[in-house]
């Protein structure tokens, strides 16, 4: 299961407590920071992020907004004598600015600083239980967007099953492997009838600033929590288009398209003090939208199949 909280909704200027983008996805025991907006690091001691346990950052463009809350955190963690290494994941251009501004204030970090540089839609990280793809979005600059996918998990062994079947405990390595195994009586006992199905991954797909484009609906067909841009009211969807941004309409259309369980929207114009207007207009198209709320973690999971 993923975990999705919110460090900022907002778009460039923050506004009456709306911050900048930033996000943070738990799985397991590792968190993973998406985008990094000015405000990132208030919030997490805000909502209690231990940012000690990030090891991947995310930014999906070289707009203030989502990265400028950036080199303060890489300095930080210097600060607090980070050792493990560090994974950051942005536009080639990204590695330029840390590197100057390590430069003109002849600083260090004291850990080493892992450089992944995005340059075409792939997987970019694999882990053991989780593959982390990027793929591009339409905006006035280079910019991605970001998947995770849960691997599927392996089936539960069911010690009463194996009991029944008269099986050694010699075998429930082999059992969690997957394989079929041979019991006391030399009868060979399936895997499926002393396992159950675990829990089924879930996935996520964060769509950074972008025009309503439907290019991505392969890169996020059937997920089960998409995250996509609103800046902007349907009413103003020209102005949305001249600044290379959604409405909550877009959004809703695209969710509905690829296919998506759930979708969160933010990203919001300070000009906006009434949000629910977004979930309205959003809901009009796909009812299982929500507004994100700073503070607020959503929970990504699906029911046993």
């Amino acid at each position: 299961m993923l975990a999705l909280t919110i460090l900022g909704n907002n778009s460039a200027l923050s506004f009456k407590n709306r911050h900048q983008t930033a996000q943070i996805l738990t799985t397991n025991d590792q968190l993973f920071l998406i985008d990094c907006g000015e405000s990132t690091q208030i919030q997490m001691q805000r909502y209690q992020i231990k940012k000690n346990r990030i090891n991947h950052i995310f930014i999906s463009h070289l707009h203030g907004d989502h990265y400028f809350g950036l080199p303060g955190l890489l300095n930080s963690y210097g600060l607090t004598n980070r050792i493990e290494p560090l994974h950051l994941y942005g536009p080639p251009q990204l590695i330029e600015i840390i590197e100057l501004m390590q430069k003109v204030s002849d600083s260090t970090f004291g850990y080493e600083l892992i450089f992944h540089p995005l340059r075409k839609a792939e997987a970019i990280l694999d882990l053991p239980a989780l593959t982390v793809s990027c793929f591009p979005v339409s905006h006035r600059i280079p910019c991605w967007g970001f998947s995770f996918q849960e691997k599927r998990k392996p089936r539960k062994i069911d010690i009463e099953k194996v009991d029944y079947y008269r099986i050694s405990k010699n075998s429930l390595t082999a059992i969690k492997n997957g394989e079929d195994v041979l019991n006391e009586l030399g009868e060979l006992i399936l895997n499926e009838k002393i396992t159950t199905e675990g829990m089924p991954p879930t996935s996520y797909a964060y769509c950074a600033d972008t025009l309503y484009d439907e290019s991505i609906i392969p890169f996020i067909e059937g997920v089960d929590l998409l995250y996509h841009e609103t800046t902007y009211l349907d009413e103003e969807r020209e102005k949305a288009a001249q600044r290379f941004h959604s409405t909550g309409i877009q959004a809703a259309t695209i969710a509905t398209k690829a296919n998506a369980k759930k979708l969160l929207i933010g990203h919001f114009s300070s000009k906006y003090e009434n949000l629910d207007l977004f979930e309205i207009e959003a809901k009009t198209i796909f009812k299982n939208t929500s507004v994100t709320v700073e503070g607020t973690t959503y929970l990504i999971d699906k029911p046993l199949r």
